[in-house]
């Protein structure tokens, strides 16, 4: 007899756009939280037409808003906010990435929405948080981190800072741990009948995750310089390296034991007692670069060394680990990724396609208790 999905009947309104909002609830949504996906008639969620000139939904947006109904409200209308606050009243997570003030000016902020639900789990993802002297300044991912002190560590020695094609504020700070902080409010006000005010700074979530750059200034006193500390390609048992073809290969052979299993494999013995030795990285460097990366991927494939080929986007989706998890999904046209978790007794499926805009307006509605002549008349006013 199958179970229930883990988070099957708890509701949660969604008023994030373009990406570390729709990613936290999307999370949720996939372990079978219903999520209504809220946005306004002016413009709505801008993924919707980020990167494609069609008119239609963007990739980008059918990805990470699937199994997710769509609401259209205007909340700058009082009926717009009348009917967010009756929604409130039964959900269980409100979700907002606004700058930090707008809701309350909306009239649908946390003390509002609490006097109606007490048990409502807040979550405000800003990029600042909701206090500090930069709680109302705009940001993306790149200044977050640049904030955190993390893009100052990405990069080559004596190169300058790399931008990660991986938004790690968004993703890190405003999914994983927003979602974090929902579930644990939510949880709480289970047990308690009392919700919580979540406030997730994305920049927050990544500084508290530099571990390793902590590290250096507790040991050293100082940072490193960019692309010399231990796991940041100081070392030359834990560094990429070019081969032939212009392809790389990851090597992660901090332990001992795999690091003598690397230098036997790459037929140099007498490389095992300089593995903390920065100037064997450009000898390393030279014997990579005399075979292509396949040649190497298949040497090292028969030994077990933390040494790895690294492969592009498209080789990722067709590797055989990655298949035997079924974490790529194709449909209709559209590749996406399968939940980053696998619980027992839980089946993940794609149980509708992201919503159009206001696709379900009519069915939430009628579920908060609205007549069809209630929703007609919201329509006519354009409220919904």
């Amino acid at each position: 007899m199958s179970r229930p999905p883990p988070l099957a009947g708890i509701r949660i309104l969604d008023l994030t756009r373009l990406l570390p909002g729709p990613v936290a609830t999307l999370h949720l949504a996939d372990l079978g939280a219903e999520v209504i996906k809220i946005e306004d008639p002016q413009v709505g969620d801008y993924a919707r037409t980020l990167g494609t000139g069609t008119g239609g939904d963007s990739a980008y947006f059918r990805m990470i808003n699937r199994n997710k109904q769509g609401l259209r409200l205007d909340l700058k209308q009082p009926a717009g906010v009348e009917v967010f606050l009756r929604l409130a009243r039964t959900a269980d997570v409100v979700v907002e990435s606004f700058r930090p003030g707008v809701m309350d000016k909306l009239g649908i902020g946390y003390a509002a929405v609490a006097a109606v639900n007490p048990k409502i789990a807040y979550c405000s993802i800003s990029g600042y948080g909701q206090d500090g002297p930069y709680r109302d300044l705009a940001g993306h991912d790149i200044n977050y981190l640049g904030y955190a002190g993390v893009l100052d560590q990405i990069g080559r020695a004596g190169g300058d800072p790399a931008i990660p094609n991986f938004q790690i504020a968004d993703l890190l700070g405003g999914a994983l741990t927003a979602a974090m902080g929902i579930l644990s409010a939510v949880l709480d006000a289970q047990r308690s009948g009392q919700g919580r005010h979540i406030d997730v700074s994305m920049t927050d979530s990544v500084l508290a995750h530099t571990y390793f750059a902590m590290l250096r200034l507790n040991d050293a006193g100082r940072s490193a310089p960019r692309g010399s500390d231990l796991l940041s390609g100081g070392l030359p048992c834990y560094a990429t390296y070019r081969c032939a073809d212009g392809r790389h290969m990851a090597v992660g052979a901090l332990e001992g034991k795999f690091w003598k299993i690397c230098c036997a494999t790459l037929e140099r013995p007498e490389w095992v007692a300089r593995q903390w030795d920065a100037g064997l990285r450009d000898e390393m460097a030279a014997l990579f670069a005399t075979r292509p990366r396949d040649d190497w991927a298949a040497r090292f494939a028969a030994v077990d060394c933390c040494v790895t080929p690294i492969l592009s986007p498209e080789e990722a989706l067709d590797n055989a680990q990655i298949a035997a998890r079924g974490m790529v999904l194709r449909d209709g046209g559209l590749t996406q990724f399968a939940p980053p978790l696998k619980l027992s007794e839980h089946a993940f499926a794609v149980r509708q396609a992201a919503p159009r805009v206001g696709e379900h307006n009519a069915g939430i509605l009628r579920g908060a208790g609205y007549t069809d002549d209630e929703i007609a008349a919201l329509a006519a006013d354009g409220a919904i």
